[in-house]
């Protein structure tokens, strides 16, 4: 996976097909967003995964105690997660999916329709969190 800060406090992940677990540099990338001691969201069009994430027992006991460092940052900074999920099927399945994440991670996991629907939740999660002249997903020519 990789990490778009273009447009921050809007995180888009995406896959990075070259690496098959968590490694250094995606660490390294969500250090450097949480100690910009700033609300973001992120982003993923890719959907769920319907491999259930299944990677190595070592690639997952790095992400667990990573996480658990990190973890009062993880619950402070990240708003929540919003996956493009076009199937409805697939976003009722995921319901359950869910509250296991939000409990694992300290943060929720949404589900958009479209790319336009992720975005419209994320902008809300950020305006939760931020005061409104302090919004940097308001658009200033509006």
């Amino acid at each position: 996976m990789q990490l778009d800060i273009t447009d921050f406090p809007l995180v888009w992940m995406r896959r990075d097909n070259a690496a098959s677990s968590p490694d250094d540099a995606l660490f390294a990338q969500f250090e450097d967003l949480l100690a910009r001691q700033q609300a973001f969201v992120i982003l993923s069009e890719e959907g769920l995964d319907e491999d259930g994430h299944d990677h190595p027992q070592e690639a997952r006991k790095r992400a667990v105690l990573w996480m658990k460092r990190h973890k009062a940052a993880l619950r402070a900074y990240i708003q929540g997660m919003v996956l493009v999920e076009p199937s409805a099927a697939k976003r009722l399945a995921g319901k359950a999916f869910a509250v296991m994440f939000g409990q694992f991670w300290g943060y929720p996991l949404h589900f958009g329709t479209s790319r336009d629907d992720a975005l419209d939740i994320a902008r809300h999660l950020i305006k939760v969190w931020l005061p409104p002249h302090n919004d940097p997903t308001r658009r200033h020519d509006a």
